[in-house]
C-alpha cells in the first residue's frame, strides 16, 4: 500500500496533537539518532528533524523546565526551538549553545551590568538575570515584536525584575532600523524609513547613568560591527575596565577571506587591545556540562566548510579565562557537528556530550 506525503504529515499531527504520544516518539527519535549518524549526513537535520516538525504546529507554543528550575517558553519558529524540544536530557541546563551559555555565566558571575544585544526569548539573559539578582542588571535589546513579548513573559514566569527589557536595536549611533528575516534570523540594517529604533550602548549607558560595562553579548544577524562602534567608551578602557564581549561572526554578514583577524568586529576589537578566540559549540541544545570550554585564538580557526557562523570572546586579560574551564586548542573548526570531520568538528576533550548538535 503506498501512503501519500499528505497522510504521512496527517498521521504525524494527529500524533503530536497527543502530547504523550508526541513524548514517545519524541523519545524513539533520540534513540535512533546515534544509529543513522554518519559523516556527512546531519541526522538531526534530514532525518529526526522533520519529524519532529511535523508533530508540531508552526509557532505552537512550547515550554521546558530547566535543571535550575528555570522555566522557557518559546515559539516552534526555529531550529533552537526544535532542537529545545529534541533535548537528551529531561531537565538540561540551557537553551542553546551550551558552551556559549556556560561562558556567558562563568565571566558574567560577578557582572552588575550585562548587555545583550539580540536578547530573542532569553535564552541566554534569563540564565545571567538569575546568576546576578540582587547585584547587577541585565539590560536587553530586542526589536522583535513576538521575541519580545517571550522574552517579558520568560521572565515574569520566574519572577525575574532585574532586567532592562528595551524593544529597540542597537548601532553605532541613534538611528532607524528595517529587519531582514524572521525570528532568530532576523539581520538588521539602517534605514531612514525603518520603523524600529536603535540606541549605541555609550548614549544608552549615560542616559542610565552606567559607569561600567561587565559584560556585552551581540547575537543580532550582521549588527554586531555597527553595535561594537556604538560601544567605544567602554572598550576602549584598561583591562581591569573593560568588558569581556561575546559576539557572534558569519561569513554571509562577515568578511574573513583575509583571515578572522581582519574581520570587522574582530579587528576592531583587537585594536582596542582585546585577545579575541573563537569559542566551539554545538548550535543546538548537548549536555555538555563536564566539557571543558575550548577556545581558538583568532588567527589559528580553521574556516573552511559552506557558509557558517559562529560566537567569539574577546577580553582584555585572559588571566579572566579559569584554566580549570577553558582550554587552548588551535587548527579547528570552532563548529562541533557530528556528521563532519571529527578531526575538525569534534570537541577535543570530550569529557561528556549527549545526542543533539
Amino acid at each position: 500500500m503506498k501512503i501519500s506525503a499528505g497522510e504521512l504529515a496527517e498521521a504525524l499531527r494527529v500524533i503530536g496533537a497527543c502530547p504523550e504520544a508526541r513524548d514517545i516518539l519524541l523519545a524513539a527519535l533520540l534513540r535512533i539518532e546515534p544509529l543513522l549518524e554518519q559523516t556527512d549526513f546531519d541526522v538531526r537535520e534530514q532525518v529526526t528533524g522533520p519529524v519532529c516538525d511535523a508533530l508540531h504546529v508552526p509557532a505552537q507554543p512550547i515550554t521546558r523546565t530547566l535543571a535550575d528550575g528555570t522555566v522557557m517558553s518559546a515559539r516552534y519558529a526555529s531550529k533552537i526551538a526544535r532542537d529545545f524540544v529534541m533535548a537528551a536530557e529531561a531537565l538540561p541546563d540551557h537553551v542553546w549553545e551550551p558552551q556559549t551559555t556556560r561562558a556567558l555565566l562563568a565571566l558574567g558571575a560577578r557582572a552588575r551590568h550585562v548587555v545583550v544585544g539580540g536578547a530573542y526569548i532569553g535564552d541566554h539573559a534569563v540564565l545571567l538575570a538569575r546568576q546576578i539578582a540582587g547585584r547587577g542588571i541585565v539590560h536587553c535589546f530586542e526589536p522583535g515584536v513576538e521575541n519580545l513579548a517571550l522574552l517579558r513573559l520568560n521572565l515574569a514566569s520566574n519572577g525575574i525584575t532585574n532586567v532592562a527589557v528595551n524593544g529597540q536595536g542597537l548601532w553605532s549611533s541613534s538611528t532607524t532600523l528595517s529587519l531582514t528575516g524572521n525570528d532568530c534570523l532576523a539581520s538588521p540594517a539602517e534605514d531612514a524609513g525603518g520603523r524600529i529604533d536603535a540606541i549605541s550602548i555609550d548614549l544608552y549607558a549615560d542616559q542610565c547613568g552606567i559607569e561600567a560595562i561587565d559584560l556585552i553579548m551581540l547575537d543580532i544577524e550582521g549588527g554586531e560591527l555597527e553595535a561594537l562602534r556604538g560601544a567605544s567608551a567602554f572598550l576602549s578602557r584598561p583591562p581591569p575596565e573593560a568588558p569581556v564581549v561575546v559576539f557572534e561572526v558569519h561569513s554571509l554578514y562577515v568578511d574573513w577571506s583575509q583571515g578572522l583577524r581582519a574581520a570587522g568586529p574582530v579587528a576592531l576589537l583587537i585594536a582596542h587591545g582585546y585577545s579575541v578566540f573563537a569559542l566551539r559549540d554545538y548550535h543546538s541544545n548537548v549536555a555538555m556540562a563536564g566539557a571543558p570550554i575550548e577556545l581558538i585564538p583568532a588567527d589559528d580557526v580553521w574556516l573552511e566548510g559552506p557558509p557558517h557562523g559562529f560566537n567569539m570572546l574577546a577580553v582584555k586579560d585572559v588571566n579572566l579565562l579559569d584554566p580549570a574551564l577553558f582550554h587552548f586548542v588551535s587548527g579547528v573548526s570552532p563548529k562541533l557537528l557530528r556528521h563532519r570531520s571529527p578531526g575538525y568538528h569534534a570537541p577535543l576533550y570530550p569529557e561528556r556530550t549527549s545526542a543533539g548538535g
